[in-house]
């Protein structure tokens, strides 16, 4: 297996490189045209992996690309989920290559999607690939199904309808998402939960217009005091969300989870370093792995108001704005959420202001996790410690994703394996994916069908949770 890898490792970087330079940005009408060649490639690679059936659905939104390859009677049904839209870039704070020019250095692939997540599906192809090979099989040990979509950076807003549409087709006794990361190139570990997410964005209204500060200044109220007095009190002294019962529905963490989150290895300067940030915050009580994983937050993550670039006009803003980004914790709910966020809104603004606050219900995303005991997250792991040479640990996403939509949608349990590393720079300027995690991702893969399939049993992704 190991060797067949490295004898294709150029083969899956040239076919990487191929597929980044296409620039499938989501949610910008100019990348349309991008979006559906990306899709085109992908199908293509897939006919050529062998898939008998392929086909680009050119639903709303953006084009999925969907595949089946179900040749192995009373094997269980996988059904493999990512996506090929990339996050818009801003070109020149690009250091390393210009984001859709990929380059390849000291043993990563830089630029836009190569780890978020085009990298991530095709280790898939070449853990298929490559399970073929080396047991000398026609067809997958597993029947397989894969459907890749084209808006997930938006929040996925017209998946469900795409699931229900095609919901014929979709029949599975598991489903394996590959949108994660795993925490370090000597330490992989199994992902077994990821947050939810709800966007929201706040307009804070003061002055009819913008008015010149000379006139003003003083009796005006500014709203972008306004609005920052507000983002102040996000949080306490103690670094918990002062939402009216923001935590009443968030489960506790059990000692066998924490115990788990412990034995990763860990240390601030490790974290800070690969994370790029400059230090440590948070909710007091908890460990940086656990308020990661497994607790709530809120963050700001768009700012504006006034004059932000060239010459100030010495003017009183008329709006201020911000886009805020939650990410929820197991038990907690999105609709019960944003009336809480609608209520602390509205105690905390008065009526020197106006404001707006709108709340996408369309793309908002659940906390998902996967049932302790399924017998696939056993399997998993099993081939994880074949596919990178060591035992994995346990370790949770702190990004949301569309499994719990999956896993209602389709009634089958989600299994989570990424390739990815925290020091990627997904979103973010100089995105990389390091080739030896592709390679160690497919090796995998490519154990993980063997075992699945290793005894054509039905019910080995079957096990459900209790609820």
């Amino acid at each position: 297996m190991r060797a067949y890898l490295n004898q294709h490792r150029d083969d899956l970087v040239d076919e990487l490189i191929g597929w980044m330079r296409l620039r499938s940005v989501a949610g910008l009408p100019e990348n349309e045209p991008d979006l559906l060649r990306s899709a085109n490639w992908l199908a293509g690679a897939l006919r050529a992996t062998g898939f008998p059936t392929v086909d680009v659905w050119r639903i709303e939104g953006a084009p999925a690309v969907y595949a089946e390859w179900c040749e192995a009677p009373g094997a269980p049904t996988v059904l493999i989920y990512s996506h090929h839209d990339v996050r818009k870039t801003d070109d020149e704070q690009w250091e390393e290559t210009a984001p859709f020019s990929p380059a390849v250095r000291d043993g990563y692939v830089y630029g836009r999607g190569g780890s978020d997540a085009k990298g991530q599906v095709l280790s898939h192809l070449w853990g298929i690939r490559t399970h073929l090979a080396v047991t000398g099989r026609e067809a997958p040990a597993v029947n397989i199904k894969i459907l890749v979509e084209g808006e997930e950076e938006t929040g996925s807003a017209h998946l469900a309808d795409a699931l229900d549409q095609h919901r014929h087709l979709l029949d599975c006794d598991l489903v394996v998402v590959s949108d994660t990361l795993t925490w370090r190139a000597d330490h992989p570990a199994v992902c077994t939960s990821v947050r939810g997410m709800i966007s929201a964005e706040l307009r804070v209204l003061g002055p009819l217009r913008d008015v010149h500060s000379g006139a003003v200044s003083g009796p005006a109220v500014n709203p972008a005091i306004e609005l920052s007095a507000l983002i102040a009190a996000l949080h306490d002294d103690q670094g918990r969300i002062t939402f009216p019962g923001f935590y009443d529905d968030v489960e506790e963490l059990t000692e066998a989870r924490r115990a788990e989150l412990a034995a990763l290895p860990y240390s601030d300067e490790d974290w800070l370093e690969r994370s790029e940030t400059r230090s440590i915050g948070g909710e007091h009580g908890y460990t940086v792995l656990e308020r990661l994983w497994e607790r709530p937050s809120v963050e700001v993550i768009g700012l504006l108001s006034g004059d932000p670039a060239g010459l100030p006009r010495a003017a009183v803003p008329a709006v201020a704005t911000a886009r805020l980004s939650i990410r929820t914790a197991t038990g907690q709910r999105a609709a019960t959420v944003e009336k809480q966020l609608r209520q602390w809104v509205a105690a905390r603004l008065d009526d020197k202001v106006d404001y707006d606050l709108t709340i996408s219900e369309q793309i908002s995303q659940e906390p998902y996790r996967t049932p302790g005991d399924l017998p696939a997250l056993a399997v998993l792991a099993a081939a994880m410690e074949e596919g990178f040479g060591r035992r994995p640990g346990r370790m949770g996403n702190a990004g949301g994703g569309p499994a719990e939509l999956l896993a209602r949608k389709l009634a089958a349990p989600v299994l989570f394996f990424g390739v990815g590393l925290p020091e990627d720079r997904w979103h973010d300027d100089d995105e990389r994916v390091s080739i030896q995690m592709l390679l160690n991702g497919a090796a995998t893969l490519a154990a993980f069908w063997s075992r699945l399939g290793a005894d054509a049993d039905p019910q080995a992704g079957k096990a459900r949770s209790a609820d």
